[in-house]
């Protein structure tokens, strides 16, 4: 069996779980789903990135989007409840400090094979190399894949 380490920060929808759970062809996948709630204080970055990629209304909205640790659950229940449907093992936590550190944790503790980052395009933080594809390729022992997640 294969084990990922899949860090999202949104819901999988259904192109994003195909993505990962074909990845590596017919192996069975088990993933264990790290879920970090958005907060106030990345909204500027947030807002910046969609500037930078002139979707002018997804910056306007960026407040009206659900954040917090609420919204969060409801995504990653929903993000294992996919991948689950899709024939993989999953199970899941939310980051609610020192993501890397947690991530370093998991891949330990599971003997993961990999990570996969599924985020959506963060140009400022991918810049300056602070996005978490970046910073986990220093922390972890096992390869770390960038994905751009998909929109419905």
């Amino acid at each position: 069996m294969f084990t990922t380490v899949l860090m999202i920060e949104k819901p999988l929808v259904p192109s994003d779980v195909e993505l990962v759970t074909t990845l590596h062809g017919d192996e069975t996948t088990s993933f264990v789903v790290l879920m970090q709630p958005h907060g106030d204080q990345d909204r500027l970055l947030r807002a910046l990135d969609d500037v930078a990629l002139g979707e002018l209304d997804e910056a306007v909205r960026e407040g009206e989007e659900p954040s917090g640790k609420d919204a969060a659950e409801r995504a990653l229940a929903h993000s294992i409840e996919v991948l689950r449907a899709a024939g993989s093992e999953a199970v899941g936590q939310l980051v609610e400090k020192h993501p890397l550190d947690l991530l370093r944790s998991i891949v330990e503790q599971t003997g993961a094979d990999e990570v996969i980052v599924l985020t959506r395009p963060h140009l400022v933080e991918e810049f300056f190399h602070r996005d978490w594809t970046s910073r986990a390729r220093h922390k972890v022992g096992v390869p770390v894949l960038k994905l751009y997640a998909h929109t419905e």
